[in-house]
């Protein structure tokens, strides 16, 4: 099921509402970015639904007034297109909030799926009922999402603090945060900072834990800590499948994960979960890069230059994946195809790692070592595995 809105409000309810439905095992929901794609554009309803790979579309608009406002949603079958369900919600501003419990749980139903459990206190698991503290966590939460490199998470790591401070029961906004700070740390400069960024990563991810035990994504930040900051495997897989359990449609919890499986050696379900993601989210660039590199750890190097180009097709900002290309060119011994990917993108330092091994492979080695020296001057301490490879 896609969703997308005709809407004069924050796209805060059509946030919440993709949490709350994607919680359902039995729906298939495509992810943020992917429906967020489609929004304030004029396209028809069949090629939403194809690009989306989804049978039905949750679509809604919102009218405002100085003390209420009117959501009406609709959920319209892709193929015929016929009504399932339709319903005007009028509400009180400061009842907001608690209207996604009731919209999910009546698509749901339209949808014919039986739920198992309390749907209520499943779609509003680890969320608040503050929506100065809602709107910056959704800040957050895009910062994070569309961040470039590691420069960019601050930002995202400043909002969910501010969401935290308006609320500090918000489970969410303390997994997000935990997400942020473990990716800052992994390219920390110095030992010390990177310690102490997994530390406070860490103790973000059980204070989500306490807040709600249950919480797919407190369990998913937990996991990222652990792999990443800990090295200790046994509890990362551990923590990714208690994530998947939770919130198998979440296309989040799948990248992650499938990350961590190709990373194990088990490619067979490192490609099932990011291919799954890219089902549930085909517009995410995320989804894409994150095949690329499952393919890639498994030695599937054609498909790996395949994925990576789609990353291009949709984000040509996105640094990282000109490197890893270029990477994946040479492994197919294409040396220069792999050189002009690197250089696509020459003072990004996964470019410059990729460049020292080219250079040197073309036989241009002063080249290879003045931009290992580059590499060296900028990453510090951080990049001693690189310059292990190189």
């Amino acid at each position: 099921m896609g969703i997308r809105t005709r809407s004069t409000s924050p796209t805060g309810l059509t946030e919440e509402l993709l949490n709350s439905l994607s919680e359902i095992n039995e729906l298939q929901v495509a992810a943020r970015t992917s429906s967020f794609y489609f929004k304030g554009k004029d396209i028809d309803l069949g090629t939403v639904a194809h690009k989306l790979n989804v049978g039905a579309v949750l679509e809604g608009s919102v009218g405002r007034s100085e003390h209420t406002i009117r959501i009406t949603a609709q959920l319209i079958n892709a193929v015929t297109g016929f009504h399932l369900w339709s319903k005007t919600y009028n509400r009180d501003l400061g009842d907001v909030l608690k209207l996604q419990t009731e919209i999910a749980t009546a698509v749901a139903s339209a949808l014919e799926v039986t739920l198992l459990g309390d749907v209520a206190a499943k779609v509003e698991l680890g969320g608040t009922r503050n929506p100065a503290a809602f709107d910056v966590y959704l800040r957050g939460a895009k910062a994070f999402i569309s961040r470039h490199e590691g420069k960019d998470l601050p930002a995202a790591i400043a909002a969910y603090t501010e969401a935290i401070r308006l609320d500090p029961h918000y489970a969410l906004a303390f997994a997000g945060r935990s997400l942020a700070l473990s990716a800052v740390a992994q390219e920390a400069e110095t030992p010390t900072a990177m310690r102490e960024g997994f530390d406070k990563a860490q103790a973000d991810a059980h204070q989500a834990l306490t807040l709600a035990p249950n919480l797919a994504q407190a369990h998913l930040a937990l996991a990222y800590v652990s792999e990443l900051g800990n090295l200790d495997f046994t509890q990362a897989s551990e923590a990714y499948e208690r994530a998947l359990a939770l919130a198998p449609g979440s296309a989040e919890v799948l990248r992650f994960s499938g990350g961590f499986a190709a990373l194990m050696g088990h490619f067979e379900a490192a490609l099932a979960a990011v291919r799954r993601a890219v089902v549930l989210d085909p517009i995410a660039r995320q989804s894409h890069f994150d095949l690329g590199q499952a393919v890639y750890s498994a030695g599937r190097y054609e498909e790996a230059v395949a994925a990576y180009a789609e990353v291009i097709s949709l984000d040509p900002d996105f640094k990282a994946t000109y490197g890893w290309r270029g990477f994946a060119y040479y492994k197919l011994g294409d040396l220069q195809s792999a050189r002009a990917s690197c250089e696509t993108k020459p003072d990004y330092w996964g470019s410059q790692w990729c460049l020292a091994v080219i250079y040197d492979k073309l036989g241009r080695h002063a080249d290879a070592e003045a931009v290992l020296s580059k590499l060296k001057a900028v990453q510090g301490d951080a990049a001693a595995y690189q310059y292990a490879t190189i």
